[in-house]
């Protein structure tokens, strides 16, 4: 079953949102499957992810897919933002504007009586546990952390590879992007397969969305709130996790450059009855390129009993 694609202002900048199920929700859906993507955070990365998900479900539940703001092709009726002084002042782009993109995209799209499962990619994690710390009446059944970078990100392996890069040498990243952004989209498809070509499986679901973002404004907007996470994601919020702890659901890497095996070792010390599972799949952080499907499942088995309830 194809999904939906809907495009719309939320704190007036265009965001997109992937829908499989129900196009529009109302009271009776009384439980709702919301995903806050990594970074980039275009949700057709998300697709094969979303699609298994639902399936194996049984189509019973509406899954959707926010966008961050600003991280998507904007239609060409559509501009970036409805009001460019607006979003500036806001901060829309950066990670605060991030996370009350998504509190008011919850208040707009989705029905007060329903229940949220929330499933978070990398910064999508932080940005959940910030919505529930921001939002104590937040309706959240659970909260799925994937590869959740959560803490300490730009003391992490990777981190201490991107932050001089997202931080203090954002500007020359642009030339490049916007030279590939001229190339047309058949040349920008060749390359990125040319890129991913070690990845045996790769989900091609992935390049659509890879393109798109090569466009330009997107890949401006992600490196801009790259660049915040590396000053931003510091400590790890216990008193949130603590409060929710029965709700949450963490699932590390073991080979994961942005959130090493310490910190889930960390965590799991810290709070030993919470549920903190290690990767014994050899799934890499960005698990969309290749075993979406296979995650899905997992999701889908872990939180099924939950559903019932």
């Amino acid at each position: 079953m194809e999904p939906h694609t809907d495009f719309m202002f939320c704190c007036g900048a265009i965001t997109e949102v992937l829908k499989f199920g129900p196009r529009q929700l109302h009271p009776e859906h009384k439980r709702v499957f919301l995903l806050i993507p990594g970074n980039p955070g275009l949700v057709g990365f998300y697709k094969t992810f979303m699609q298994e998900l639902h399936t194996q479900l049984g189509h019973a539940y509406p899954v959707w897919a926010v966008s961050h703001a600003g991280h998507c092709a904007a239609p060409d009726c559509m501009d970036m933002v409805e009001d460019a002084r607006a979003a500036a002042e806001d901060d829309v782009f950066g990670l605060n504007g991030q996370i009350e993109h998504k509190l008011a995209f919850i208040r707009e799209h989705i029905p007060k009586g329903s229940s949220l499962v929330l499933v978070g990619h990398s910064i999508g994690c932080y940005i959940i546990l910030e919505m529930m710390r921001r939002n104590p009446e937040l309706k959240v059944l659970k909260a799925v952390m994937l590869f959740p970078t959560i803490e300490r990100m730009a003391e992490s392996p990777q981190g201490r590879r991107m932050t001089p890069l997202l931080c203090q040498m954002r500007y020359l990243a642009y030339l490049p992007v916007f030279l590939l952004s001229l190339l047309p989209d058949i040349l920008k498809a060749a390359l990125i397969k040319l890129v991913f070509s070690s990845i045996t499986s790769l989900d091609h679901c992935i390049l659509q969305p890879t393109v798109q973002l090569l466009r330009g404004d997107s890949a401006a907007n992600s490196m801009y709130l790259g660049g915040q996470e590396m000053r931003m994601v510091l400590e790890r919020d216990n008193t949130t996790i603590e409060k929710n702890l029965d709700k949450l659901i963490f699932y590390y890497g073991a080979t994961d450059h942005w959130c090493p095996v310490k910190y889930f070792n960390d965590i799991r010390r810290d709070f030993p009855h919470g549920d903190f599972r290690l990767c014994e799949k050899g799934f890499r952080h960005a698990f969309v390129l290749d075993v979406g499907r296979e995650v899905a499942n997992m999701v889908a088995e872990w939180i099924y009993s939950s559903l019932r309830t």
